[in-house]
């Protein structure tokens, strides 16, 4: 339970100093959520090599994916994710219904604007595990109620 509330405040932390830096006139807000993006795709390439270290090969993308959905996602956030689609034509959508990082922000309307900063990291930890597997990838955000995110 420690560990996640550190990560949760380091999270919000990290968020908050980039955003701030940018207010200050060091970097443009458009940048923030590329260098939490980036920041995301590092840490996201480390902790695949961790998690799969042990694990025989992946037959198909599919596996992959139910690999990130299950095995992945419960490591970081402690729970699976709730749904996974395809069009089985190489896209694929992640439902979260209660996305941790988003669950400390209201619920209401106005909060989905600054929904898109607090899920760029989560975005590049996803391609950058994606990309560590073998597999390129575009990786989006979106919202549109709280704290459900695809």
């Amino acid at each position: 339970m420690a560990d996640e509330a550190l990560f949760l405040l380091l999270h919000s932390e990290m968020v908050a100093g980039l955003y701030r830096a940018a207010e200050q006139g060091e970097g443009e807000n458009g940048r923030c959520i590329t260098k939490l993006e980036n920041m995301g795709f590092r840490v996201g390439q480390g902790l695949i090599e961790r998690f799969t270290k042990d694990t025989a090969r992946f037959k198909d993308e599919l596996d992959i994916m139910k690999f990130i959905c299950k095995d992945f996602w419960t490591t970081v956030f402690k729970k699976q994710i709730d749904n996974l689609r395809t069009n089985h034509q190489g896209i694929y959508v992640l439902q979260d219904n209660k996305f941790r990082l988003l669950t400390q922000m209201s619920a209401g309307k106005q909060y989905l604007e600054h929904a898109p900063k607090y899920l760029a990291f989560t975005c590049g930890l996803i391609r950058g595990g994606l990309s560590n597997l073998g597999i390129k990838s575009i990786v989006t955000a979106e919202v549109s109620t709280m704290p459900a995110c695809k």
